[in-house]
């Protein structure tokens, strides 16, 4: 099971609003057949594409697979008919499916034509791989990435508010490749109008984000912006209060090619939550922020984050005034909300990137 879920991984990017998915096909000596993995969204699952793999040789073997195997028509057939139709007498299994069409009627098509089922080997972590579609199939909203750069000393500009470059060119190259693995990019106006960002994956990876823009009025977006420069390279989401829907600088947005959606929440709180939710109703599954403090500090007030990726530059800036990474209003006490699990710390030449996942998210 640890090997299919390393298989599983190779899939991550690549197979969203799907779960990736590994299996591995062993005789019953446990010696190793054949694996496979979900390679591409619409693509052979992974338990397909091990049997592919292994030809004959399922006939008495054992599959272990990371998820249960779906039993409805999608995009595929039903995977829980071919492992019955393969001859397996055996099938250990990870974890259950949470999408509802799902959820456990796969394991017991199985196991009514006669098939050893376990389930729940390695189920934490089996849990952990598909924490994104979880999210999105029981609570319809995105998994939530949230990116900064700081200094040592925890700061994301200087007093003046400067704040390039922070981070080294190794870390930055890092970002884009998180770029490229996600369906979103959320930023805010002040971020916008200071740092006239791109918000593309250079290079381009798996996934084309959608640029979404959290703007009042939509003021920040100008027709000289890099944003509006790249329309034509990745779709782009004003979300914008409904009082704005139909300024004329929105309608001009929107003839340029600028999706409009509109919020009648004032709370910065609950319209980050509309907003998540539209983007649920679209199978996004990952989303990045990359924002000022104060966008920041309201997805964390709204205990709207997943997960982390904070990068550290050997750097002090000092000084009362220099912007501090999240805003809002905070906790007011130190809890084990505030804690991170499963951290992971890499370098990046002399920057370090710490990621995690919170400890108060649903996974």
């Amino acid at each position: 099971m640890q090997h299919a879920l390393q298989v599983a991984r190779q899939g991550l990017g690549h197979v969203e609003p799907n779960p990736a998915v590994g299996a591995v096909i062993v005789d019953e000596n446990l010696n190793w057949i054949a694996d496979g993995f979900h390679q591409k969204f619409g693509g052979p699952h992974a338990e397909i594409d091990a049997i592919a793999a292994a030809g004959e040789r399922t006939r008495g073997a054992e599959l272990f697979v990371t998820l249960e195997p779906c039993s409805h028509h999608g995009k595929t057939p039903p995977c829980a008919d071919a492992v019955i139709a393969a001859g397996f007498r055996r099938v250990v299994i990870g974890c259950q499916d949470p999408a509802p069409h799902v959820a456990g009627n796969g394991i017991a098509r199985i196991q009514e034509a006669g098939i050893d089922v376990a389930v729940g080997v390695c189920e934490d972590e089996a849990i952990d791989l598909i924490a994104p579609f979880r999210k999105l199939m029981l609570q319809k909203q995105p998994w939530v990435h949230a990116k900064w750069a700081m200094t040592l000393d925890g700061r994301i500009a200087t007093r003046t508010g400067h704040s390039k470059w922070i981070s080294n060119e190794q870390s930055r190259a890092e970002v884009h490749r998180l770029r490229g693995h996600m369906d979103a990019i959320i930023t805010g106006a002040g971020t916008v109008r200071a740092d006239n960002p791109t918000l593309t994956a250079r290079p381009a990876g798996p996934r084309k984000a959608m640029r979404v823009v959290v703007d009042t009025d939509g003021g920040s977006i100008v027709s000289d912006g890099n944003l509006l420069k790249t329309i034509n390279e990745a779709p782009l989401l004003l979300c914008a209060a409904e009082a704005s829907a139909t300024s004329d600088h929105v309608k001009m947005l929107a003839g340029l090619g600028v999706e409009v959606f509109t919020t009648s929440k004032t709370d910065r709180s609950a319209a980050l939550a509309q907003l998540l939710a539209e983007l649920g109703r679209r199978n996004i599954t990952n989303v990045l922020v990359e924002a000022g403090s104060g966008l920041l500090g309201s997805f964390f007030d709204g205990r709207h984050v997943d997960e982390v990726h904070v990068f550290v530059a050997p750097k002090i800036v000092g000084g009362t005034g220099a912007l501090s990474p999240i805003g809002g209003q905070g906790m007011a006490q130190v809890s084990e909300d505030a804690s991170i699990n499963s951290m992971l710390v890499q370098q990046f030449g002399n920057d370090l990137l710490i990621e995690g996942r919170l400890r108060s998210s649903a996974s």
